[in-house]
């Protein structure tokens, strides 16, 4: 089976068993995702057929909400807070930095499939702002500095 084939079926098992759900497009959206990682376009006829919706409308939902991925995630996702301490504490320039050391923007994937940089709105973390987190590490104070070496630490072992 092809690799659209099988995300094709992956797609049509979930819509299959959440479909009669009440208020069904969420938790599919949210199942698919789950899944693979990404909601992939060839999904999104199927889930409106299924919900009696226009795709226009599921498309809608799913750029509406900046949870929802439509491409592959890289193999590493990279959350950085930018709720008011973080911004506060200098998060607004290691934004900018990472965005210039990874050459992608906010829901996007490196070229190479390592890193997908994704907002998020706080971690919990205030008291050590700036913060983000790597998988399920957190890190606070962030700098450019420290976040390279962190970058560096994940090429080196990967």
């Amino acid at each position: 089976m092809t690799e659209s084939g099988s995300t094709q079926s992956i797609a049509q098992e979930i819509i299959a068993a959440l479909k009669d759900k009440p208020g069904a497009l969420l938790p599919i959206l949210h199942g698919i995702q789950d899944a693979m990682g990404y909601i992939p376009a060839e999904s999104v006829p199927d889930i409106a057929a299924a919900l009696s919706l226009s795709r226009a409308e599921v498309h809608g939902v799913i750029s509406f909400y900046h949870y929802f991925r439509n491409t592959p995630p890289g193999k590493q996702t990279i959350h950085l807070c930018r709720a008011e301490s973080c911004q506060a504490m200098g998060g607004r320039q290691l934004e900018e930095h990472v965005k210039a050391r990874l050459d992608i923007d906010f829901h996007e994937t490196t070229e190479d499939g390592r890193f997908s940089l994704e907002p998020v709105y706080c971690l919990g973390n205030c008291a050590c702002s700036p913060a983000m987190q790597i998988g399920k590490e957190i890190y606070g104070r962030v700098t450019a500095d420290s976040f390279d070496a962190v970058i560096n630490d994940i090429e080196a072992t990967e």
